[in-house]
């Protein structure tokens, strides 16, 4: 009697870092933000803050503008869990569109990402209309969203011209030595 035995295992899918877990949990559609995502304000905001519905551990906060310019506002980690953070912000330069990324740690220790926008001034407008609007002009250049375009880098052509020539950090000359010492 011949008994065979065998075992598949497989690897967990494991995501990239562009692909993102959905959140199953709720707590992203649940959290309240200050400012409000998507807010125009007269003025630059004082503070953000976050507020959700349970405990969590924050894990990352950064602010940046619309070109993605980074804002130190000072997190920075603390292993504690609470339900509501906020920051005191530098004063912020005039910017198309603010943006916050955040993370958290939520009880079951699955990572949950969000953001939120907000804009300031008297000729602000919501930071969803400048986006649609950028989203607009790339898929006219690339032709829809389902296709990815990197621009190329600038390239120089230069015709009729010899590569440059470099010398060595250092030239050692063994036939002088050699002349030198005849042992």
């Amino acid at each position: 009697m011949l008994l065979v035995c065998g075992y598949a295992y497989s690897q967990p899918q494991e995501l990239t870092h562009l692909q993102q877990v959905p959140d199953i949990t709720g707590i992203v559609a649940k959290t309240e933000t200050s400012p409000s995502d998507d807010s125009v304000l007269n003025d630059a905001p004082d503070k953000i803050g976050l507020e959700f519905p349970r405990q969590v551990r924050l894990v990352k906060l950064t602010l940046h503008n619309a070109q993605r310019d980074w804002v130190d506002i000072g997190f920075r980690y603390d292993p504690l869990a609470n339900d509501i953070f906020s920051w005191e912000l530098p004063t912020l330069d005039t910017a198309v569109y603010y943006t916050a990324d955040w993370a958290i740690l939520a009880s079951n220790e699955m990572l949950i990402r969000g953001s939120f926008s907000f804009s300031f001034g008297s000729e602000a407008k919501a930071p969803s209309v400048t986006k649609q609007a950028e989203q607009d002009i790339l898929d006219l250049r690339i032709g829809g969203s389902g296709e990815l375009f990197v621009t190329p880098p600038r390239t120089e052509i230069i015709i009729n011209q010899d590569p440059p020539q470099y010398d060595p950090p250092f030239i050692i000359e063994l036939q002088q030595e050699l002349q030198n010492n005849p042992n």
